[in-house]
C-alpha cells in the first residue's frame, strides 16, 4: 500500500517521507477566539448535526461543531459517505485544520478528526502529520498510524547509525545537523528550534545536490563540447536589418542581440535561455540569431511545442523575410509525401535555410547540410534529453537558444535552466501603453458594460473571458454558454464570437478569423485564447471569475491586450466572497505589469508545483522537503557552495570529498530524470 500510494518502497524512503505540517500538541484553540488569518489549529468538542448541499459535483458535506463558546462548520467536498458512516453527532473529537472565515462563520475545509479520549495533551513538543491519501485513510494508514511507523523505525535503527551524505568540512563550514538528528528532529521536534536547525540541514543537503549535479553537468559539457565560431556579420543580417527590419530594435533587443554575437563568436556552444513577456520581441531577435548563423555558412532551424505555434513562427518568419533570398520551411507531423521529400532533400542539399517545426525536427531521418543555430520556443515542455538529442545532429554543436514568455523566477530559473545562460528582453516595443488593470465585484456590470460600449464606439473590440476547468467542465460551458447569451442580450447592436476548447477546430478557427477581422465586436471564450491570435485592435479583457485563476494566466491572458498603440485595458470581475491569498493575487495584478514580479509573487502565494510550465512538466527532481519559493536565498548559498567546491576540486579527486561525489554518482542515477521536464 506505501508502495502503491505513497512510492515508499524502503525504509530510507520511509525516513523521507517528511510531515507537511507540525501542531503544538500542548495547545487547544477555542472557536470563539479563531480569526481569519491563523495557521493549522486544534479544537475540542463534539459535531452537534450534518448537512448536506447541492447536487452531483456540487454536493458538500457540513458538520456543524461546538465546543460550547462558538459553533463551526467542518466541510467535506469528497469522500461524504467515508465521513457519515465514521463520525457520530455528540461524541467528543479532536479537529485539526486550517480555518477560514466566510461571513463571520469558521470554516474548516476536510478536517483531520481524532476521537478525543486518546488524544495526549503533553509537553513532548510538535506532533507530526503526514500526507495520506483518501484510499489509504479508508484502510486506517491515517498520519498518526505513519507516525507510529516511523517512531517505531526510529526505535530499531538508532539515529547515530545513519551514514552521513556530506563531508566533515562541508558539516563544520556551514554549522550543520549530523544527518541522523536532523532525520530524527524533522519528524518528532523537541521544539520549533530543533526542527528549524533539522530543516535547514536536509534543505542544504537537497538543494546543494541538485545545484552540484547542474553545475558538473554544464561543466562537463563545456569542457567536453567546443562551439562552432561565427566569425561574421554578414550580408542576409546587414540587408535585413538596414533594408527590412519594421520597426527599430528596443535597447533590452539590442542587449540581447550583443549577447548572443558574443556568445556565438567565442569559440565555446551558445546555450542561452531568452526570457520575455508576451509581445516583447522575441522572435526578431532570434531571427537576427538565425541570419548571423546564415551569414556563416550554417543552417538554422526553430522548434516549437505545437503544430499552432510552429506554424505560427513559421507565418511570422516568412513575412519578416519576405523579399529576401532566404528559403525557410515547415516540417510538423502534418507534412507527408513529396512535400516532406522535397523538404528533407533541401536541408541535405543546404538549400532550406532556415526550418521551422515541431519535435518533429529532432528525428534521425531529418538531417542537415550543416545545422549552426536550434532555437527552441516554451523550453519548459523541452527538457535537457532533448536539447542533447539535438547536439548530436553534427559533429561540432549547433548554438542554441531557448525562449520562453513564461517569465520564470530567478530561483526557478536557476534549477530548472541551470545548465544555460540567462538574457532577459524587459521592455516593451515603442508605442506600447502598458494596460491598466482593474478589479470590480459582479454587482458592477451595469457600468462596466457601458464602458465597453463606449470602447466599441471608438472602433476597438472587447474580450470576455470565463474559466474552464476540468473538473467542473460541464458548469463552466454552462456559464460560458449563459454569459454569451447575456452579453448578446446586453449588445444587441453589436456582432458577438464565441469560442471554446470543445468547439470543432474549424468552427473555432472561423470564430477566431471573424474577430481578427473586425467582423465580430465582441469574443466570449474559454481560456484557449491564451495563446493564439494576434488582435491588435482588441482594448478590453474582461475575465469573469477572476479568482479562479492562477496569477501566471491572468498575466497570461491580459497580453492579449494592448497589443496595439491604444490604450488598454483588463476588467478582473469577482464575487465579495473572497480569501485573503486571492485578495492579495488580485491586487498584484492591478498594480503591476511586470511579468517577473508577477512570477516571483506566484511562486510565493502557489509554490513552484503550479507555475506556469512546470506544473505540466514536472520540477525534473522531487523535492521533499526545500521549497523553490520560500528557500530562494539558500538556493543561491549553495549554490556558491557547490560553484566553490568543483573550482578547488574539478576532477572529483581529493579524498576529503569522496563522500560528496559518490553521494553525487548515486544521486545521478537514482533522483534526477532529465527527461521529465517535457
Amino acid at each position: 500500500m506505501l508502495q502503491k500510494e505513497l512510492g515508499i518502497s524502503s525504509f530510507l524512503d520511509l525516513l523521507y517521507h517528511f510531515p507537511y505540517k507540525y501542531v503544538d500538541r500542548s495547545r487547544i484553540y477555542k472557536v470563539s477566539e479563531i480569526d481569519g488569518n491563523m495557521p493549522y489549529i486544534q479544537l475540542k468538542g463534539r459535531i452537534l448535526s450534518f448537512e448536506t448541499f447541492g447536487e452531483g459535483r456540487q454536493r458538500r458535506l457540513v458538520a456543524h461543531f461546538t465546543d460550547g463558546t462558538g459553533v463551526a462548520d467542518l466541510v467535506w467536498f469528497q469522500g461524504i459517505k467515508f465521513v457519515e458512516g465514521k463520525y457520530k453527532c455528540h461524541e467528543e473529537y479532536v479537529v485539526f485544520g486550517r480555518p477560514t472565515v466566510f461571513g463571520g462563520r469558521v470554516n474548516i475545509a476536510h478536517p483531520d478528526i481524532d476521537p478525543a479520549d486518546g488524544m495526549m495533551l503533553s509537553s513532548m513538543g510538535l506532533r507530526p502529520y503526514y500526507n495520506t491519501t483518501e484510499k489509504m485513510k479508508r484502510m486506517n494508514m491515517t498520519s498518526s498510524a505513519m507516525e507510529k511507523l516511523v517512531t517505531n523505525l526510529f526505535n530499531a535503527i538508532k539515529e547515530d547509525t545513519i551514514d552521513e551524505t556530506l563531508s566533515p568540512s562541508l558539516i563544520q563550514a556551514h554549522h550543520l545537523m549530523p544527518l541522523g538528528e536532523a532525520l530524527y528532529n524533522v519528524h518528532f521536534p523537541r521544539n520549533a528550534e530543533m526542527l528549524r536547525k533539522a530543516q535547514y540541514r536536509l534543505k542544504f543537503e537537497e538543494l546543494f545536490y541538485i545545484q552540484l549535479n547542474i553545475l558538473r553537468f554544464s561543466r562537463e559539457r563545456r569542457n567536453r563540447f567546443r562551439g562552432l565560431v561565427f566569425s561574421r556579420v554578414g550580408e542576409y543580417f546587414n540587408t535585413f536589418y538596414s533594408q527590412y527590419l519594421p520597426f527599430s530594435l528596443t535597447g533590452a533587443q539590442k542587449r540581447v542581440v550583443k549577447e548572443m554575437r558574443r556568445d556565438m563568436g567565442s569559440g565555446r556552444q551558445m546555450n542561452r535561455l531568452l526570457q520575455g513577456d508576451v509581445g516583447s520581441g522575441k522572435t526578431l531577435v532570434a531571427l537576427l540569431a538565425m541570419l548571423i548563423a546564415l551569414d556563416n555558412g550554417f543552417q538554422a532551424c526553430m522548434m516549437a511545442p505545437t503544430e499552432i505555434l510552429a506554424t505560427q513562427h513559421y507565418e511570422t518568419l516568412s513575412r519578416f523575410l519576405d523579399g529576401m533570398d532566404v528559403r525557410v520551411e515547415l516540417l510538423t507531423g502534418s507534412v507527408k509525401g513529396k512535400r516532406r521529400e522535397a523538404i528533407l532533400q533541401g536541408l541535405l542539399s543546404g538549400d532550406v535555410h532556415i526550418l521551422v517545426g515541431t519535435h518533429a525536427v529532432i528525428e534521425d531521418t531529418v538531417v542537415f547540410a550543416s545545422l549552426g543555430l536550434v532555437v527552441i520556443d516554451e523550453q519548459h515542455r523541452f527538457g535537457v534529453e532533448q536539447r542533447a538529442r539535438l547536439w548530436a545532429k553534427n559533429k561540432v554543436l549547433p548554438h542554441v537558444l531557448v525562449m520562453t514568455a513564461t517569465p520564470i523566477p530567478r530561483t526557478l530559473a536557476m534549477t530548472l535552466y541551470g545548465d544555460l545562460d540567462v538574457s532577459v528582453i524587459d521592455e516593451l516595443p515603442p508605442g506600447r501603453k502598458p494596460v491598466t488593470t482593474v478589479h470590480r465585484f459582479d454587482n458592477m456590470r451595469a457600468s462596466m458594460y457601458e464602458f465597453i460600449r463606449k470602447q466599441i464606439k471608438l472602433g476597438r473590440q472587447a474580450y470576455i473571458v470565463y474559466p474552464l476547468i476540468q473538473e467542473s467542465e460541464k458548469m463552466d460551458i454552462k456559464n460560458l454558454e449563459d454569459g454569451y447569451e447575456n452579453v448578446c442580450g446586453v449588445f444587441p447592436e453589436y456582432k458577438v464570437s464565441k469560442v471554446h476548447g470543445k468547439m470543432k477546430p474549424a468552427d473555432k478557427d472561423e470564430e477566431m478569423r471573424r474577430f481578427a477581422s473586425g467582423e465580430t465586436q465582441l469574443m466570449v471564450a474559454t481560456t484557449v485564447i491564451e495563446v493564439g491570435v494576434n488582435v491588435p485592435n482588441a482594448s478590453v479583457m474582461v475575465i469573469e471569475n477572476a479568482e479562479r485563476f492562477g496569477l501566471s494566466q491572468l498575466h497570461q491572458l491580459r497580453g492579449r491586450v494592448g497589443r496595439g498603440a491604444d490604450q488598454s485595458y483588463c476588467i478582473l470581475v469577482t464575487g465579495y466572497k473572497l480569501s485573503e491569498e486571492t485578495r492579495k493575487r488580485i491586487q498584484i495584478m492591478v498594480d503591476t505589469n511586470d511579468g517577473f514580479e508577477i512570477a516571483e509573487a506566484d511562486l510565493k502565494l502557489r509554490g513552484p508545483g503550479d507555475i506556469e510550465g512546470t506544473q505540466q512538466s514536472g520540477v525534473a527532481f522531487d523535492l521533499k522537503i526545500a521549497d523553490l519559493a520560500r528557500d530562494g536565498q539558500l538556493l543561491q548559498y549553495v549554490r556558491e557552495v557547490a560553484e566553490k567546491l568543483i573550482d578547488d576540486d574539478p576532477d572529483a579527486s581529493k579524498p576529503e570529498n569522496a563522500v560528496v561525489w559518490g553521494r553525487l554518482a548515486e544521486f545521478r542515477k537514482k533522483n534526477v530524470d532529465w527527461s521529465a521536464i517535457s
